[in-house]
């Protein structure tokens, strides 16, 4: 009986450990294939092409005024703008851009019994734009022809001419959505000395103004 149990378990384990053995000659499932999920880079922000809109700032200004006291004038300036944009590198845009702006500038002084008034109700530019990108910024120069309106009044006196001059500025701007971008620069224009005759007496007048502005553009 002993010799019978035993039999029993020799057969026992050798069938046990033939089964892996067996397995191990079965055909095996292929390894799945890895997956690779490519990403796809966001589109980069598209500075070229034309754009119109609107800005809002605070101007001052200096009259350096020949026989006649200086006057300085500051107030609020707002106005529209368009212009135009290429691209001629990844990362370098070239632009052209106009404006107009409606100014409150005026200043006055008195010395002497002689009063005098100046002051500039509109200024307007046709500027290049140099700027470099980092995709949806933006940091850029400007330069180019400036012109303004110019008052002058002794005792009452009056006369107004329009002054031709240049500008220069810098800014920085941003885009708000994939056709609204954001702005904000400083400007500086000099419009060199004009002069105005007032009860036969000759006088002269060099306006340099600058500006601190925000605008907001619309690109088509």
């Amino acid at each position: 009986m002993k010799r019978l149990a035993f039999a029993g378990l020799t057969a026992a384990a050798v069938s046990a450990l033939s089964v892996p053995v067996l397995a191990a000659d079965l055909p095996q499932p292929a390894d799945p294939a890895p997956t690779y999920y490519d990403q796809v880079p966001a589109a980069r922000f598209d500075w070229g092409g034309a754009y119109v809109g609107g800005n809002l700032g605070w101007g001052w200004g200096n009259f350096n005024n020949r026989n006649a006291p200086d006057t300085d004038g500051y107030g609020v300036q707002g106005g529209v703008h368009a212009g135009y944009n290429y691209l001629i590198a990844p990362n370098v845009v070239l632009g052209a851009e106009a404006d107009f702006q409606l100014s409150d500038l005026n200043g006055s002084a008195t010395t002497g019994g002689t009063n005098v008034k100046t002051g500039s109700d509109w200024n307007s530019s046709i500027r290049g734009r140099l700027g470099y990108t980092f995709d949806r910024f933006m940091v850029y120069g400007a330069g180019g022809l400036a012109i303004a309106d110019q008052d002058f009044n002794v005792n009452g006196a009056k006369k107004s001419a329009t002054a031709l001059g240049w500008t220069a500025g810098a800014g920085v701007e941003g885009a708000v959505t994939d056709k609204v971008t954001a702005r904000l620069e400083y400007v500086h224009q000099d419009f060199g000395s004009e002069s105005f005759t007032l009860n036969g007496t000759r006088y002269k007048s060099n306006l340099d103004e600058n500006l601190v502005r925000f605008g907001m553009s619309y690109k088509f």
